[in-house]
């Protein structure tokens, strides 16, 4: 029953979060960062608790005031504040539940991972409990109602007989003193609150506590849309403990169970509630199975530099990694992005749930995997392409100056950049560099210039509308800046075969094709190797006439371009359409080629297909596809 409702929901996730890939790329889909926004929410529902705190006065007969005067009196500071404190705790109750139930689709739950699972349940607890105790504070017709079912399903515990509800029988029975008590209690949990994540998180290698800025800013303006539109008001006026509320409008992210606990009696409400959060705390140890090597470690090893680590069962190979403090790639850590793909060499893992397009089953035939996913099954050894270049070692970030910029069409500048001290960084044809913006962002262009021609390194740069740092390039940058760089990276390399190369670029995907091909004709490879460059228009192919001259000085080259948008009467007299099916035309049997694919995501989900289905081997299929957007 367990596994069949985790394998629904896993199916739902993989789906959902492919959808957001295409939207957003995987850099941005909120489902990668659900913690970390959750952490975000949890700073703006604290920030603007504070300011309407120090407003808000503490006693029962001056609260509704004090809280219509926030409300009416400032509208546009604290009024606005009131909302967004409420959108932004409903939006935490969402992204806490999307989280536990990701997990619990994706079984991280079990072994190790129980204290995470417990003290996550513990914190959605303590979230329901500080959001139904602040729809207390208003003192008004809601308010009233909150604390009257609370304090009546809380006498219903032993111990307390009837005496909490007694308080508000009458009006003048509500004190200054209880009210006071209802104030400290909304504090007093959310600082447990925050010190149980800091406990929560502990357990997970750099877990991540703030969301990629254009996600913060989007959430911000989510809430700042919402409060505009819809803003928080109180309801029916000030309480009145002799007048029963009607009519009132419940939030139902927070205060869902009230309206049960008033149709069932006490001990089920309390039934349910107790039930429902031992059958969640329980869960990792559900259904129940002695497992003979449960408590045992893995030993695992890490190439290149030969490193030793161990792996607790259940541990994903990067989670193992992280917590030895090596210098992984990685990104969304949830299989969603391909940079921490790596080669198992010795031993064997389970894949885990992850999304195709990153992990094809001829990636999966050479031994690739993806390690935020990947769990050892035994002792395993497994190899990345290099530690040095993710951020940790020795030489993977450094600094690079602009010396030249050249337009080499009204969309795309080609830089020239100087490493620092005259260093020359040591690549394979086909592999990538990531610029560092100044707030940690990454960039990521491929090398243009082969590895041979490694004095400067060069970068196709093409604009972004709206993109930061595209724009940037365009319209501020100038020879003399210097930009901040991390790299090699990537496996969009050339592969060594005797089979015929057939290369397919999309717009600036020609960029690491060029670096393999001029790689190749210096290293005198004599295979036969055709290029379909597509583009929309015929100004994008901007260094058509490279490549021609490529065609004329090598008898085992050929180019043809394709364009897509153009029309008759333009100028263009060469092929026209898609450029996948430019070459399918060409060469309806793939069987016996090797492919390499770079361009727009929808360009290479889109190719892949078509080139399997005319008898391409996915093993001798390669594809580098990137994903434009306002944030690049």
């Amino acid at each position: 029953m367990i596994g069949a409702l985790q394998a629904l929901l896993r199916w739902c996730f993989l789906h959902a979060e492919a959808l957001f890939n295409r939207a957003f790329g995987d850099r941005l889909n909120p489902y990668y960062h659900l913690g970390a926004i959750t952490f975000f929410l949890f700073w703006i529902v604290s920030a603007t608790g504070l300011y309407l705190f120090a407003f808000f006065d503490t006693g029962v007969s001056g609260a509704f005031r004090s809280v219509e005067s926030l409300t009416h009196d400032q509208r546009w500071a604290g009024g606005l504040m009131r909302s967004v404190h409420r959108y932004a705790s409903d939006a935490m109750v969402v992204t806490m539940g999307i989280h536990l139930a990701r997990h619990f689709a994706f079984n991280r739950l079990r072994g190790f991972r129980w204290f995470s699972w417990v003290t996550g349940v513990v914190l959605v607890v303590l979230v329901f409990v500080a959001g139904a105790n602040g729809y207390m504070l208003p003192w008004d017709h809601l308010a009233q109602y909150v604390t009257t079912a609370s304090f009546e399903l809380l006498d219903w515990l032993p111990g307390f007989g009837g005496t909490l509800i007694r308080n508000f029988i009458y009006p003048t029975s509500v004190s200054d003193r209880l009210f006071s008590l209802l104030v400290f209690i909304h504090i007093g949990v959310p600082l447990v609150t925050l010190l149980l994540m800091w406990v929560h998180v502990q357990r997970v290698p750099k877990a991540a506590t703030q969301p990629p800025r254009p996600i913060a800013i989007s959430v911000v303006a989510m809430l700042l849309a919402l409060s505009v539109a819809w803003p928080v008001v109180s309801q029916g006026g000030a309480a009145r403990l002799d007048v029963s509320p009607t009519a009132l409008q419940l939030d139902w992210f927070l205060l869902a169970l009230y309206p049960l606990a008033q149709a069932i009696a006490p001990a089920q409400m309390w039934g349910l509630v107790v039930g429902g959060t031992v059958l969640l705390t329980l869960l990792p140890w559900l259904p129940w199975k002695r497992t003979r090597d449960a408590a045992t470690t893995l030993q695992i090893t890490v190439h290149p530099g030969h490193y030793h680590l161990q792996a607790r069962r259940g541990e994903t190979l990067l989670e193992a990694g992280l917590r030895a403090e090596l210098p992984l790639a990685y990104d969304c850590r949830s299989g969603g992005c391909g940079v921490c793909v790596c080669t198992v060499l010795n031993g064997h893992v389970d894949q885990g749930p992850y999304q195709p397009a990153v992990l094809t089953d001829a990636m999966r035939a050479r031994g690739q995997a993806l390690m935020c996913c990947a769990t050892p099954l035994d002792d395993v050894e497994f190899e990345v392409e290099s530690l040095a270049s993710v951020g940790a070692a020795d030489g993977a970030a450094f600094n690079a100056t602009v010396v030249r910029m050249e337009r080499l069409s009204p969309d795309v500048i080609r830089l020239m950049l100087q490493p620092e001290h005259g260093r020359r960084i040591a690549f394979t044809a086909g592999q990538y560099l990531n610029v560092v913006l100044d707030d940690g962002q990454r960039r990521a262009f491929s090398f243009a210039n082969p590895p041979h021609d490694d004095a400067l390194i060069e970068m196709h740069v093409r604009l972004v509308p709206g993109g930061r740092f595209t724009t940037h390039v365009f319209q501020a940058m100038k020879a003399g800046d210097t930009l901040q760089l991390e790299g090699p990276l990537g496996r969009f390399t050339l592969n060594e075969s005797t089979r015929p190369i057939l290369f397919v670029a999309g717009a600036t995907g020609f960029a690491p094709i060029k670096s393999i091909i001029e790689d190749a004709f210096r290293r005198g490879l004599t295979r036969p190797m055709q290029l379909y460059w597509g583009v929309r228009k015929r100004q994008d192919l901007y260094m058509l006439d490279l490549a021609e001259q490529w065609a004329r000085g090598h008898s085992n080259f050929r180019v043809t371009p394709v364009v897509s948008d153009g029309a008759p009467g333009d100028g263009w007299t060469g092929r026209r359409g898609l450029v996948h099916e430019a070459m399918l035309a060409d060469h309806p049997d793939l069987s016996g080629f090797e492919i390499y694919a770079c361009g727009s995501m929808k360009m290479v989900e889109t190719a892949v297909p078509a080139f399997v289905a005319h008898g391409m081997d996915e093993a001798f299929c390669f594809s580098d596809a990137f994903v434009p957007s306002v944030a690049r």
